[in-house]
């Protein structure tokens, strides 16, 4: 098996921007839209890619294009994030996941490998808790909230310092969403996000579930990763050995055969 590795911020661009195969589904609940873009691969389990704070489904382009090599690819845009528009209020962590289940239902016949990073995590938590006969398995890359540091001034220091080992392309990938998102729904999203005890959920996550931590990640210290895997019921932990919160931009390859790997 051949799994494309692109690097760069042009191939990114490239991957990212393209279209092609895809199909788009929009799901609205009041003035919260949901937008599902999905690589279909007829036969293939159905991965759902969400991704975290300032995102959109554009961040995952690198990972989306390794993954569909096996897997039907579907990657969300959650509300106020890259092409969806900012609704008036911020909905927690349980409430999106309702909507994302909502949005899943429409268009999915069997139950999804659930993938979250980072605040995706949280939600796909959730939707795995809440809405168990829709999921199969989970994968939580870089799961937040730390809860030894909830606070966005903490969170925003140790994704500077996280930064400040990963290649441009981050930093770049990352200013480019950030801007599209804006500094307002940044901040609302924020509270929402920090607001929320993913210990309180992962004991109610049933599946069995992948967690993945870059070994140089300092918004996800080693500990917390340790913890997260020893809160759910069938769990087991992975390394992406000198990567950081961005693993799944920087090493794209390898957290894909790792999601392949789970998924077999």
């Amino acid at each position: 098996m051949q799994v494309p590795t692109p690097a760069g911020l042009a191939e990114w661009r490239e991957v990212a921007d393209t279209a092609t195969d895809s199909v788009v589904a929009t799901h609205v609940d009041g003035d919260h839209v949901l937008l599902l873009r999905r690589w279909r691969r007829e036969g293939a389990p159905v991965v759902v890619l969400v991704h975290g704070i300032g995102m959109g489904q554009q961040y995952f382009g690198l990972l989306r294009e390794a993954l569909s090599v096996e897997l039907d690819v579907i990657a969300v845009d959650l509300p106020g994030f890259g092409a969806s528009p900012e609704p008036d209020d911020s909905r927690t962590m349980p409430e999106l996941a309702d909507l994302v289940a909502d949005g899943l239902s429409a268009i999915v016949d069997g139950p999804v490998i659930a993938l979250g990073h980072s605040m995706g995590t949280q939600v796909v938590a959730e939707l795995a808790a809440r809405h168990p006969d829709l999921v199969d398995r989970v994968v939580l890359i870089a799961p937040t909230v730390n809860p030894e540091e909830r606070s966005g001034w903490l969170q925003a220091w140790r994704l500077l310092q996280d930064l400040s080992n990963d290649p441009p392309i981050v930093a770049l990938i990352g200013a480019r969403l950030y801007a599209q998102t804006g500094a307002r729904w940044y901040l609302r999203k924020l509270r929402t996000m920090l607001d929320h005890d993913l210990r309180e959920v992962l004991p109610r996550v049933l599946q069995p579930t992948l967690v993945i931590r870059g070994d140089e990640d300092r918004v996800v210290p080693a500990a917390w990763a340790s913890e997260v895997r020893d809160l759910l019921p069938d769990a087991e932990l992975r390394i992406a050995r000198g990567k950081g919160h961005e693993a799944m931009v920087t090493a794209a390859e390898p957290v894909a055969r790792m999601v392949m790997e789970f998924s077999a």
